[in-house]
């Protein structure tokens, strides 16, 4: 990976993306391990996650990781998020964190040296693109090796550096005995998906 010792780094991390790109590569995210790698690589300033969850539910799968990342050097951003039911019946939740992670990414870009964005959701190359005229560098982490591939191929062309998350499967996949590491957020039947994914049906729960 290209990072200079000196760099003050900053990650934005697109929970839903994040999440479906490790599934459809067949394994979990260890988000211990993933703060661990980028303290090594730089000066980490900041490390946001953003996810929406749905308010009114008594219990949220999502609670144990979003309270496990509060807690442990990460800072979470979440809106409600929208729920509907499909045309086949179908329980669908949608949240769409891209505004917020932009502000903020445009917010903090002054402060930092390299911004490293965990999404391939096309409609931030114009982000990059602007990050990029302050003189910062982007890094961009999504995958190409699963089906269909996650990132959009503008953005893997406008990012100073692609990591795909595959490569890092050793880096930051999760070890299932160890239970000391973030928790698992629980399967269950409903969808979690951004706008974009309308669409083509890809799983996005963060």
């Amino acid at each position: 990976m290209g990072f200079y010792p000196q760099e003050r780094i900053a990650l934005f991390i697109d929970g839903a993306n994040l999440y479906s790109a490790a599934r459809g590569l067949g394994f979990d995210i260890d988000y211990k391990r993933l703060l661990e790698l980028f303290r090594s690589k730089g000066i980490l300033v900041r490390a946001f996650y953003y996810t929406a969850l749905l308010e009114d539910q008594e219990y949220s799968p999502l609670r144990p990781l979003i309270d496990w990342l509060d807690y442990n050097g990460y800072s979470v951003v979440t809106k409600p998020a929208k729920e509907f039911t499909d045309s086949t019946g179908r329980r669908r939740v949608k949240g769409n964190m891209d505004i917020e992670l932009a502000v903020d990414a445009m917010e903090l870009a002054d402060k930092v040296d390299h911004l490293v964005l965990f999404s391939g959701d096309g409609d931030f190359r114009r982000l990059v693109d602007a990050i990029q005229r302050k003189g910062k560098r982007v890094t961009v982490v999504s995958t190409i090796r699963s089906a269909p591939p996650m990132i959009a191929d503008e953005l893997r062309r406008q990012a100073d550096q692609f990591i795909d998350l595959d490569t890092l499967r050793g880096s930051l996949g999760r070890n299932q005995d160890n239970r000391s590491h973030a928790p698992l957020h629980a399967q269950d039947d409903d969808d979690y998906y951004d706008d974009e994914d309308e669409d083509d049906d890809l799983p996005a729960r963060a």
